[in-house]
């Protein structure tokens, strides 16, 4: 999303069928990290997160995930959805850190081994 418009973002993360949270992470202050959430009656999905770039080294996609993760066991909630993951981004390759993992593959949901990531 780099790149995109304005029309894409909204209708890329605005439209939703579902409960969506914006959530707002703050450092003294300072904004470092939006996550965009979907409330499932199952789990959290993880929607998109934005962070700050002029932080580089501080690992906001795994906090985020740690944070849901913990948001789903104070909600009795089985699953957290990562979202999308493309192998081949390096942006996205944090998610593989995390197990146990599944893909969704020929319409079920199947564990990935190690030589999947």
């Amino acid at each position: 999303m780099d790149r995109d418009s304005r029309e894409q973002y909204r209708h890329f993360l605005l439209p939703s069928n579902v409960d969506s949270r914006l959530v707002e992470f703050r450092e003294n202050g300072q904004l470092r990290m939006i996550s965009i959430i979907d409330e499932l009656p199952d789990g959290i999905s993880s929607v998109y997160t934005f962070f700050d770039p002029d932080v580089p080294s501080a690992s906001f996609g795994t906090y985020n995930i740690l944070w849901q993760a913990q948001l789903c066991l104070e909600l009795k909630l089985p699953y957290l959805y990562l979202g999308y993951w493309i192998k081949e981004s390096g942006k996205m390759s944090y998610k593989a850190g995390f197990r146990p993992l599944q893909g969704l593959i020929d319409g079920q949901w199947k564990p990935l081994a190690d030589s999947d990531m």
